[in-house]
């Protein structure tokens, strides 16, 4: 099986190396990591038309994977690695560990989580994976929960097939702490941002985004309700965003 990895926090995360950690000793995997030289955090599915790439090679990387880093976003390293610049094609996209939680909404903001949108365009599987922490992780309870994963797809214990994509997220706990493994839907995340104006030393006014972290709504099923239980969550995707109902309503408007 080969395995792509990347992720939205840059080359020198120490979740993305937590993940390759885990995942190159698994025999009869071959990882290929192709990732951001910097951090690309809340850049959704952003994609480089208007400028060429570069790509370099890291050479601290150990083991037996080949590891570059491009000055484009997730979803261009995807890409790359999906157009030709790996002699063979990868079966498996691995985004993260990200270090926070996507959750709900999160999605659609993600870089993390847009990576794997791309690998799932591209016509291979896909799993964005985050771990519920801004500080003081536990990326070996999310590295060794996806290699694990990987192991049942190599056995054939669980099926996997092109147009799988799955969202994961996992609690800042211990491996022994987790308190299961549930299959969820999308929450519903709750921002309070808010735009701080600032002046510079010239006088003129420039603008952050900012405000809290976001909380959510809990609701049965969901992933936020998953991690608010120490539950490791597992969402499957798509990106049709028809909204079916509201299209069944229409259907008797007239235009």
């Amino acid at each position: 099986m080969h395995i792509l990895l990347t992720n939205d926090d840059g080359i020198d995360s120490p979740g993305l190396r937590a993940n390759y950690d885990a995942l190159v000793k698994i025999p009869g995997v071959q990882v290929s990591v192709i990732a951001p030289d910097r951090n690309w955090s809340v850049s959704g599915h952003n994609k480089t038309m208007d400028r060429p790439l570069r790509v370099r090679e890291v050479k601290w990387w150990g083991g037996e994977g080949v590891a570059f880093s491009t000055d484009g976003t997730p979803a261009d390293c995807v890409s790359i690695a999906s157009l030709g610049f790996l002699e063979t094609p990868p079966d498996l996209l691995v985004s993260g560990i990200n270090t926070g939680p996507n959750l709900g909404d999160d999605v659609t903001y993600s870089g993390t989580v847009a990576a794997a949108m791309e690998a799932h365009i591209a016509g291979f599987a896909a799993i964005a994976v985050s771990l519920d922490a801004y500080s003081n992780w536990h990326f070996e309870t999310a590295s060794n929960f996806i290699a694990d994963l990987v192991r049942r797809f190599q056995s054939g214990a669980l099926k996997l097939q092109p147009d799988n994509f799955w969202n994961i997220n996992v609690p800042n706990l211990l491996p022994e702490q987790i308190k299961g493994v549930t299959l969820t839907r999308q929450g519903r995340r709750i921002y309070t941002d808010e735009l701080h104006k600032r002046t510079d030393p010239r006088g003129s006014a420039y603008y952050w985004i900012g405000g809290e972290r976001p909380g959510g709504i809990p609701g049965e099923g969901t992933d936020i309700e998953a991690i608010t239980q120490g539950k490791i969550s597992i969402t499957p995707l798509m990106l049709d965003l028809t909204n079916y109902k509201l299209l069944e309503e229409m259907q008797g408007w007239e235009f």
